[in-house]
């Protein structure tokens, strides 16, 4: 796990006066084992023709390789300076696989045509090894860098479709003379890049890209409509105006003769072909497939762990886990509930991760999170987020930052929601939908999260509104249902299948933005065993009625009680019943048929009490930041609703105290 920036000119005028290892140290906390660079000279400035400089920054490998200059040297500097560079590449690691030298990136082949930076554990690179060796290649080290290195060699483009886990990559092709870059299939890993001024530049975090001398920090006031009615960003630009975020499962080529090209390569598709076998036989292959992904991400060469909340997800994990690491560490963060009110009582999941923790013998960590320690933690948040997104999630930084201090890396229970049919209460809400434009408005109903489109008008100040008018919420919305074009609206069973479709596309993608941000930034790797490529095509392919039990009960709902739908809606939390079945003989049954319980504080309570006042402070001081976008009155009157209790405008306040910590990081 790593972080990569890099440049390449599009003009013609060379890479020049920039402080290279300044801009790629931004990044140190995603990789503070290693560094890295190579400028290369395609011959496009130099009648030399192609030409290479490498230096190591300072890292615990450097001493290891003399013949390499640090970058700041003199003869570094020297170089860089009087050098024609169109093509800057630069990594910072983080040493999971092969921690020695021979893992070192960048890398290159052995006639140093071909240079790699690259983020990211494929857990099926042992038998792609195998599979090069047989073709000839000879491998100086034991990392699967080199075998991404020499699968882009032999197969080209086409590579990233033999890749079984999370990365992002940039290769530059000497040959073709153009930079190849790829992004996982669920979007775990992040790429941005953006193109300005004759250039092309990409980084795992936008910060780095931010730092480049003379770049525009502006904000894109179209993402800004986007994040304030989805609390995400569906399309893949960014709340930074010219920042692009590369798609999941998407390739990209870029070239001063032909520019930039994007493509993708794999798409989620959920549609029932198991329809005819019985449910012991996808119960049987459900839990080796599981145990098979399990044993794939344990593969690692330092210290190892795993999250565990008091759900199943991460309870079957560590289930499965500690079958084959004895005393597995396992880390729950729990919540300061002494003061909260009704469901959020019930936030605190360490007295249930206690019971799987005491039921597989693992060496159990816990951590209390307190009202107050949010003021602590937002801004160090809001500048790793970097690209707002989603929910409270500032337990995730602390929680990595607990996890940080034992193991270098974790596994997570992030995908068997989206997969297997975790949110009950959402899909059941499109089941009277009678034809696509019925489904899409229903959905997007629930899925406007904070303001209303109605109300935009009076949220944002006019000139902001017209602005962000130009591409209404709904397009972006039912635009995210046009990548698919297989998708139907003809049965229930369909409307399911979609919503599965979208929250993968949407929601999970956030949550995995999300979870490497405030992972990486405690130099913590997170994996998510949940989305190994078997286990999810064969997830994709167990019909809906194995994953939701009252189907057939909610679809016969009377018509008479449509006005009782919300009734419904809670009533019937009963997801991932083939998953919790699979998992029967393992889990202890208080835990594999407990409630959904998400991971989050109690903060409608601690908002109206102990946090009130940070709140304000943050929110009402007359120097506010936001107020160039959004009118002050309308957030006034929204806290006195909640302050109140009259409504629950957690998730707006949330955003809200983001938004302004945002502007006072990245533009004060």
């Amino acid at each position: 796990m790593c972080g990569i920036f890099g440049a390449v000119s599009l003009g013609e005028t060379a890479l020049k006066d920039v402080d290279f290892k300044s801009l790629l140290d931004i990044l140190e906390h995603r990789g503070p084992d290693d560094s890295g660079f190579v400028f290369i000279d395609s011959g496009r400035f130099n009648p030399r023709g192609y030409t290479i400089w490498e230096a190591f920054s300072e890292s615990r490998f450097s001493h290891l390789s003399p013949l390499l200059p640090l970058i700041d040297s003199p003869a570094g500097s020297k170089a860089i300076k009087e050098g024609h560079w169109d093509v800057f590449l630069g990594h910072r690691r983080l040493a999971v696989i092969d921690p020695t030298p021979t893992g070192h990136q960048p890398m290159s082949d052995p006639s140093r045509t071909y240079w790699i930076i690259y983020n990211g554990e494929i857990y099926n690179f042992s038998e792609i090894r195998e599979e090069l060796l047989k073709r000839g290649y000879q491998f100086r080290g034991r990392s699967d860098t080199e075998v991404v290195l020499f699968s882009y060699i032999e197969w080209g483009a086409e590579c990233v479709k033999k890749f079984n886990g999370m990365f992002a990559l940039a290769i530059w092709d000497g040959k073709r003379r153009e930079l190849f870059l790829a992004r996982d299939r669920y979007g775990i890993k992040p790429l941005y890049y953006a193109i300005w001024n004759e250039l092309f530049l990409f980084s795992s975090e936008i910060k780095a890209i931010l730092a480049w001398p003379g770049f525009p920090r502006e904000v894109n006031l179209t993402a800004l409509n986007e994040y304030f009615t989805f609390q995400n960003l569906f399309r893949y630009h960014t709340l930074f105006d010219k920042v692009f975020l590369l798609p999941p499962a998407n390739i990209a080529f870029v070239s001063y003769e032909k520019g930039f090209r994007q493509y993708s390569y794999w798409d989620y598709h959920f549609v029932a072909q198991n329809g005819s076998r019985q449910e012991k036989d996808i119960l049987c292959d459900l839990h080796d497939l599981l145990k098979q992904s399990v044993k794939r991400q344990l593969v690692s060469d330092v210290p190892l762990g795993s999250y565990l909340s008091g759900g199943m997800d991460s309870g079957s994990i560590v289930a499965l886990a500690s079958q084959e690491i004895p005393r597995l560490a396992t880390f729950t963060a729990g919540f300061e509930v002494s003061r909260a009110e009704g469901i959020e009582k019930s936030f605190d999941e360490r007295r249930d991760a206690e019971l799987i923790s005491y039921h597989f013998g693992t060496e159990h960590y816990e951590q209390v999170i307190h009202a107050g320690d949010i003021s602590w933690a937002l801004p160090k948040v809001v500048w790793h987020l970097e690209d707002l997104r989603l929910g409270m999630s500032y337990p995730n930084f602390y929680i990595s930052r607990l996890a940080s201090r034992f193991v270098k890396v974790c596994l997570s229970g992030g995908g068997g929601d989206e997969l297997f049919g975790g949110y009950p209460w959402r899909y059941y809400r499109v089941f009277r939908s009678l034809s696509r434009d019925d489904f899409l408005r229903q959905y997007y109903d629930f899925w406007q999260r904070l303001i209303k489109d109605e109300d935009k008008r009076i949220f944002f100040h006019s000139q902001i509104w017209q602005d962000t008018f130009r591409t209404e919420p709904f397009e972006v919305f039912s635009q995210v249902f046009t990548y698919n074009p297989l998708l139907k609206y003809d049965s229930p069973e369909d409307h399911v299948a979609n919503c599965l479709y979208f929250e993968a596309k949407t929601f999970l993608h956030g949550l995995f933005i999300v979870g490497d941000k405030l992972s990486m930034a405690n130099s913590l790797e997170e994996r998510f065993p949940f989305m190994d490529n078997d286990l999810v095509d064969f997830a994709m392919q167990v019909p809906v009625k194995f994953k939701l039990g009252n189907l057939e009960k909610m679809v016969k709902m009377d018509e008479n009680e449509l006005n009782k739908l919300k009734k419904y809606y809670f009533q019937f939390d009963d997801g991932k019943n083939i998953l919790r079945k699979a998992m029967s003989s393992l889990l202890p049954p208080e835990i594999t048929w407990r409630r959904k319980q998400g991971f989050s504080p109690p903060e409608a309570s601690w908002y109206r009490d102990e946090n009130a006042a940070y709140v304000k402070k943050l929110l009402l001081d007359s120097q506010v930041k936001y107020k160039d976008y959004i009118n002050q009155s309308y957030l006034e009157n929204i806290l006195r609703e909640h302050f109140s209790g009259k409504t629950n405008h957690r998730l707006l306040i949330w955003s809200l105290l983001c938004f302004e910590t945002w502007l006072q990081v990245f533009f004060d």
